[in-house]
């Protein structure tokens, strides 16, 4: 099972890396962390990372996951970036994402017909694209498109991904390995939960970026 994730400048790494860990538990999986070429990739945080394969020398994948972060800005307007998953997702068993790396999905047209979901903060960004069936889960399954929602929710997404390969039994395994029994100290991880304060903070916070993407995301619509 060839697993590979997209890698690019200010990914957030524990989209790729929560699902990682999960994936590479999978019997027989082969992880492959793929770029533009074989420099180091630093995340939005400062974390480096290592790719295994670049664009030319990527085998063909199982199962294709995109994550977000603050690079996507660049990779939706990147034609290399898009024209390898388009080329990949032509055999791909399974083309996923997690967090925003859905919006990449969705400029590449990959999810033109399917349900997706997509960091809460970017739900506005994902219905500009009209094709898609935007849904408010953590994880949405849509035949053969799996997407998950912000960061943390890699984990659900990637033992959901197991179960429907190999069954409810190996993702259960996997999940007590991990010990992934979330007891969070606080119920603000949703801004359903979160106090109304603190969530008008966050918001407010990335207003700009977030304005910055939909008009980014508006041109990028008008010129295809």
């Amino acid at each position: 099972m060839k697993i590979g994730f997209l890698l690019f400048e200010n990914v957030t790494q524990l989209d790729f890396t929560a699902p990682f860990e999960v994936f590479a538990r999978m019997p027989e999986a082969e992880i492959l962390l793929i770029s533009k070429n074989m420099n180091a990739v630093k995340s939005d945080k400062g974390l480096s990372v290592l790719p295994t394969h670049t664009f030319e020398n990527c085998p063909q994948l199982d199962l294709i996951c995109v994550p977000g972060g603050g690079g996507i800005s660049d990779v939706i307007e990147d034609e290399p970036s898009l024209k390898f998953l388009k080329k990949q997702a032509q055999n791909a068993k399974y083309i996923t994402s997690v967090c925003t790396g859905s919006i990449v999905l969705a400029v590449a047209g990959l999810l033109d017909g399917y349900k997706a979901t997509t960091h809460w903060l970017s739900i506005d960004l994902l219905k500009k694209f009209n094709k898609i069936e935007v849904i408010e889960e953590r994880v949405v399954k849509d035949r053969n498109r799996f997407t998950g929602g912000g960061v943390t929710a890699g984990i659900d997404f990637a033992l959901a991904i197991t179960a429907e390969i190999y069954g409810e039994n190996i993702a259960k395994e996997i999940q007590l390995m991990i010990e992934y029994n979330p007891q969070p100290p606080f119920k603000s991880g949703s801004p359903k939960l979160v106090d109304i304060e603190i969530l008008d903070k966050v918001v407010s916070s990335r207003k700009e970026i977030q304005n910055q993407r939909l008009k980014q995301i508006d041109r990028i619509i008008a010129s295809k």
